[in-house]
Order: C-alpha cells, then sequence, then structure tokens
C-alpha cells in the first residue's frame, strides 16, 4: 500500500468556542486512511497579540487549506476575517464548514470558500483531498 499523503490543515476557530473545533479534530484524528497534521494555533501556545497577523501568516503559509468553521462567524467576524484574508494572500483553498443544524451561512464565507460542507467525516475528507493544493 502506498504512503498516505500528509495533509497540513489550518482550522479558524476561537478558545471559547471550542466545541466544534474539538468535534473536527477528533473526526479527522479517527479517520481511516487520512492522515493530516494541524496547522491551528494551539490552545497550550496562543500567539502574541502584538505580532498577531506576522505570527498569523506564519501558521498559516505552510498549510494546504484552510477550514473555516461557519458557525463561529457571528461572533468573531474581525478574527475570521482576518484568517479569510491571509488565506487568500497566501493562495490558500478555503472550504467552510456549516453549523450544526443551520442553513444559512455567512456571505462572506460562502464567497471566500472553494465549497461549504456539512457535518460528515466523509464529506470534509473529501473536500480535504479534493481541495488542498
Amino acid at each position: 500500500m502506498p504512503e498516505l499523503k500528509n495533509y497540513r490543515v489550518f482550522i479558524s476557530h476561537a478558545w471559547e468556542y471550542n466545541a466544534d473545533y474539538h468535534r473536527l479534530v477528533k473526526m479527522l484524528n479517527e479517520a481511516d486512511l487520512f492522515n493530516w497534521s494541524n496547522y491551528s494555533v494551539p490552545e497550550h501556545d496562543p500567539l502574541d497579540m502584538k505580532g498577531l497577523m506576522t505570527a498569523l501568516e506564519r501558521q498559516i503559509d505552510p498549510t494546504n487549506i484552510v477550514i473555516i468553521l461557519s458557525g463561529m462567524y457571528a461572533a468573531h467576524s474581525d478574527w475570521i476575517q482576518k484568517e479569510i484574508d491571509i488565506a487568500i494572500k497566501k493562495g490558500k483553498t478555503i472550504i467552510g464548514i456549516a453549523p450544526w443544524g443551520q442553513q444559512n451561512i455567512p456571505v462572506v464565507i460562502q464567497e471566500a470558500a472553494e465549497d461549504v460542507i456539512r457535518w460528515n467525516t466523509t464529506s470534509i475528507i473529501d473536500a480535504i483531498r479534493k481541495y488542498a493544493k
């Protein structure tokens, strides 16, 4: 069996609303035949607010793809918009994950994302494989 590609993924999240982030990480970690590295900002090592944009660019730069958890947008639109702007500037593909049980996705995420998918392990991994550069 050939070696699996390792996908480098940045997941946009906020630590005070981290249940969806942890759910997604668990899904990706437990997926069969899928290797990935998490380039998100770790809770135990937050970015220095003084050089935030530069540090955020360093986190996103080596990734293959950026995932935006769409349900967080209303509460953290400024922060997430900066991550979207950096991803676009760096030529990273963005995929959005729709909030559990909601049909409405923020327009800014619809416009920035190559695709918006639902909370399903197979759909998420298929999107990562399809769109990761």
